[in-house]
């Protein structure tokens, strides 16, 4: 099926999945590229896909970020081998209040919250949902909440740091002519 480049809903509609496409593609890449390097825990990571989920939030909706973020981890444990081990449903947990905490704070914040502070919200929810899954599903002891405040200040470092490279991406990608209609309609 071609897109008519007569009707521009539909090419709207076909540009969006394109692009979601895309940003789920470069996203699962990101996480495998994560899952190889060492890390001290095995659900530690940086957190780069999230850069791609941030993108789908500021040029598209709350919905194109939900996209990405649950293909990006549905596919990306089926990728690395652990889908419905516990590391999926940490990720999946982290992925949920992540996404849940970003775009809120975007419905409600609407403009005046940018890419940054989206991703350091995105990135302090990832780290309780994981820590939250941990308690329940892995250890089953108190003593785990000792490691929330090393988690928060991990989270909130790397929060940031994507939150920057994910505002110069969409700065980027925002001057591609299939966000023209987009800028016309925010002027």
């Amino acid at each position: 099926m071609t897109c008519s480049a007569v009707d521009p809903q539909e090419l709207a509609r076909c540009r969006r999945g394109v692009f979601l496409a895309l940003f789920t593609a470069l996203a699962v890449v990101l996480n495998v590229f994560e899952f190889l390097l060492p890390s001290p825990a095995p659900w530690f990571r940086l957190g780069f896909a999230n850069i791609l989920t941030l993108c789908a939030l500021y040029l598209f909706d709350g919905r194109a970020a939900w996209t990405v973020s649950i293909a990006r981890i549905l596919v990306g444990s089926l990728v690395i081998g652990n889908l419905f081990a516990p590391g999926f449903f940490l990720a999946l947990t982290g992925g949920v209040l992540a996404v849940t905490l970003m775009t809120g704070a975007r419905a409600l914040a609407g403009e005046r919250l940018g890419p940054v502070g989206a991703s350091a919200l995105g990135a302090v929810g990832h780290a309780l949902g994981q820590l939250l899954m941990a308690r329940w599903l892995l250890v089953q002891h108190d003593g785990l909440w000792l490691l929330l405040p090393f988690f928060l200040a991990f989270a909130l470092v790397t929060g940031v740091l994507n939150g920057l490279i994910a505002a110069l991406v969409i700065e980027k990608v925002a001057t591609h002519p299939a966000f023209a209609s987009q800028r016309r309609t925010q002027e």
